[in-house]
């Protein structure tokens, strides 16, 4: 199992928030991918060295990033669906952030136990689960809520959405 750098940071910057939005999207899959791979090799060679670290890797991305790109989403997208009438749109992604958030809880005290080097192993369709929630949610944000609230805002309001985010990440 390879390391994978998960904190590199995307090809856009704040300025241009929703392709940020996205950049954020793609390593959320690729810490999925991690996630997915880290579980079939503890079940076939146990908590090793690279077993520890690639835990370690998908606890700090959906520990740190992922809150803060759902917060993104709570803020700035979701309220502009609203205003935009998406009213069942927007209800459904929030509560798609409450079970990630329901899911991640289970899922990491046992990452956090391998990354610890304890013997544990990572239920294969608890990790499933939380990849296809993602997914569904990531496409449901990329082919719908981002483009409508991307189509009505103006440059000013997509500054001010990407100066908060960037702001929010310095604190």
């Amino acid at each position: 199992m390879s390391r994978i750098d998960l904190h590199a940071g995307p090809a856009v910057g704040f300025d241009q928030p929703f392709d940020m939005l996205e950049a954020c999207h793609e390593r959320v899959q690729r810490s999925l991918r991690l996630l997915q791979r880290l579980q079939a090799h503890v079940a076939e060679k146990g908590v090793d060295v690279q077993a520890r670290e690639a835990a370690g890797d998908v606890l700090r991305y959906f520990d740190k990033a992922g809150p803060a790109h759902h917060e993104d989403e709570e803020r700035h997208v979701l309220p502009r669906l609203r205003e935009l009438g998406e009213v069942a749109l927007a209800e459904r992604l929030h509560a798609d952030h409450r079970a990630m958030e329901a899911q991640w809880r289970s899922l990491r005290e046992v990452l956090a136990a391998i990354a610890a080097g304890q013997a544990l192993q990572l239920d294969a369709e608890a990790c499933a689960r939380y990849a296809a929630l993602y997914a569904a949610h990531i496409e449901a944000e990329e082919g719908q809520a981002y483009p409508k609230v991307r189509a009505v805002s103006t440059p000013v309001q997509c500054q001010m959405m990407g100066e908060e985010m960037a702001q929010r990440r310095r604190m």
